[in-house]
């Protein structure tokens, strides 16, 4: 009678300490938590910019050049659509793309995707600060919390249902943002 009672007891220890699961449920890398580097920045217009400026918000990052190319231009209808899918918690994300060289994006290009933030990044520490260790950073999409620290990343290729899937499972639980 005794091992029968102590038989659920033993057996959530052994799973506790011995058996983990190594099952994840987020389809992004997920990236040591650490706050990205304050960093004074400019908008496309010239006016001064800082990612805190954003604080209270999810966002969805890329880097990429201002001439932006298939590839750039894919990345920023991904972001869009990434927004967009999450509905009435749509208002809790806001879209940047940090540019990382001098080229003025044209009119056409950032025409379809207003909205997002367009901040020139060139030279600046916070590039440096994304983690990017076996390719360049415009081969990622980088999400941020609204603390500010980055979070998640996603490769070149991701598929979007799986970033749908993180965002919307962050933003159900999250209390902030």
């Amino acid at each position: 009678m005794g091992a029968l009672c102590a038989a659920p007891v033993i057996a959530s220890y052994v799973s506790y300490y011995f058996v983990r699961p190594e099952g994840r449920t987020n389809y992004g890398e997920l990236l040591q938590t650490r706050p990205l580097p304050e960093a004074r920045l400019h908008l496309v217009d010239g006016s001064a910019f800082e990612l805190s400026q954003l604080r209270g918000k999810w966002l969805l990052l890329m880097v990429d050049s201002g001439g932006c190319d298939d590839y750039c231009q894919r990345k920023l209808f991904t972001l869009r659509q990434l927004r967009l899918t999450q509905g009435k918690d749509s208002n809790r994300i806001e879209r940047v793309w940090l540019i990382n060289d001098d080229a003025v994006p044209s009119a056409a290009t950032i025409s379809p995707f207003q909205g997002t933030w367009l901040a020139r990044a060139a030279g600046s520490d916070l590039l440096a600060q994304l983690p990017a260790e076996h390719s360049a950073a415009v081969d990622y999409i980088y999400l941020i919390d609204p603390l500010g620290n980055l979070v998640l990343r996603y490769p070149r290729g991701a598929d979007p249902s799986g970033i749908i899937k993180d965002l919307t499972h962050l933003l159900s639980v999250s209390g902030i943002g």
